[in-house]
C-alpha cells in the first residue's frame, strides 16, 4: 500500500509541481479576501480544471467559509482536498462475466493505446486470464508491428490483417479466433483518429457494430485512452468517442508525464465516464487501478 501511494505521488509530481506549487504560499497564514479567491480560481483554470469546474469548487469552498465562520487561507486546505476529492468518482467493479470479453480500445493519433494494450494484457494475464489481441490499426503499419513486438514478449496471440485492410474484418476475425480458443479478454486496438473527422469516427462505429455481429452483446467494454498531457483538449476527445462507440471507461495514459492532471476532475463532471485506470510509469505493472483518493494527494502534495 505505502509503495502504491508513493507511486502515485511520484507519479503526479509534475502536475502537483507545476500546477499547484503555488497552493503551498496561496493558502498562508493570511485573510480570506476577495484577492484569494481570484488567485485561487487562477491556480485551478491553469491546473486544468476547466472554467466550469473551477467555479463550481470556488463556490463551494465559499459555501464552507460561510457555515464555518472560517476567515484564514490556511484553513482552506482541508476543505479543498474535500472538494476536489468529491468530484472525482471511485471507478466501478469491471465486469468480467462474459467469455470472451472483449474490450475496445479508442482514442486519437498518439494517445497510447498500443502501450496501454499491452499493459491491460499484462495485467489481465497476472490474473490468470487468457488474453488474445486484435491489430485493428490496420491504417499504421507501425501500429501492428508494435503489436506483435509486444504480444512476443507477453506471449500473446495476435489476429492482423494486411497493411490497409478493412480493419471491421480484423475486429470481426479476432472475437471469431477468441470464440474458438475460449480465450477469456479479447483487447482490439483500433486507428487513432482525429475525433473532427467525421469519416473516421464513421469508420470506428463501424467496427463496434461489426464486433457485435460476432458475437451479441460486444463489446463489453469500451475505453477511451486519453493523454493526459493534452489537458482541456482531451474533453472534447471524450465528448466525441462518448457520441461515436458509447464510451463506458477512460483511461489516463501518460499521467507521469503531464502537469495537466487536473482535467480529470473536468472530466468527471462533464461527462459522467468513469476513469479506470492510470498510466503513472513506462513499465507494464505502472498502469494501475484510478484512485481518486491518492489521485487528490498526489496533486496537493
Amino acid at each position: 500500500m505505502i509503495d502504491l501511494l508513493s507511486r502515485w505521488r511520484e507519479g503526479l509530481s509534475k502536475t502537483g509541481r507545476v500546477a499547484f506549487g503555488r497552493l503551498a504560499s496561496l493558502l498562508g497564514a493570511t485573510e480570506i479576501t476577495r484577492e484569494t479567491w481570484d488567485d485561487l480560481e487562477a491556480l485551478l483554470i491553469q491546473a486544468d480544471l476547466g472554467i466550469e469546474t473551477t467555479q463550481d469548487v470556488i463556490a463551494s469552498l465559499q459555501d464552507v467559509v460561510r457555515e464555518r465562520g472560517l476567515t484564514r487561507a490556511n484553513d482552506l486546505r482541508t476543505a479543498l482536498r474535500t472538494a476536489l476529492r468529491t468530484r472525482l468518482d471511485n471507478p466501478p467493479p469491471l465486469d468480467f462475466s462474459a467469455c470472451p470479453n472483449v474490450i475496445l480500445l479508442v482514442g486519437v493519433n498518439g494517445s497510447g493505446k498500443t502501450t496501454t494494450a499491452a499493459k491491460l494484457a499484462a495485467r489481465f494475464l497476472n490474473q490468470g486470464k487468457t488474453v488474445l489481441f486484435g491489430a485493428a490499426d490496420t491504417f499504421r503499419a507501425a501500429a501492428v508491428d508494435q503489436l506483435q513486438i509486444w504480444a512476443e514478449r507477453l506471449n500473446v496471440p495476435v489476429v492482423a490483417g494486411a497493411p490497409g485492410s478493412d480493419p471491421g474484418a480484423v475486429a470481426f476475425n479476432t472475437v471469431q479466433s477468441a470464440l474458438a480458443r475460449h480465450v477469456d479478454i479479447v483487447l482490439i486496438d483500433t486507428a487513432g483518429r482525429l475525433q473532427t473527422r467525421y469519416n473516421l469516427m464513421e469508420e470506428l462505429r463501424k467496427v463496434h457494430r461489426v464486433v457485435g455481429k460476432a458475437l451479441p452483446g460486444a463489446p463489453h467494454h469500451v475505453w477511451l485512452v486519453l493523454d493526459a498531457t493534452t489537458g482541456q483538449n482531451a474533453l472534447e476527445q471524450a465528448r466525441k468517442f462518448k457520441e461515436a462507440v458509447h464510451v463506458t471507461g477512460i483511461i489516463l495514459a501518460k499521467l507521469d508525464t503531464s502537469a495537466r492532471g487536473g482535467m480529470a476532475f473536468a472530466i468527471q463532471r462533464e461527462l459522467g465516464i468513469p476513469i479506470l485506470f492510470a498510466g503513472l510509469g513506462e513499465k507494464p505493472d505502472d498502469l494501475t487501478p484510478f484512485d481518486p483518493d491518492a489521485f487528490v494527494d498526489g496533486v496537493l502534495s
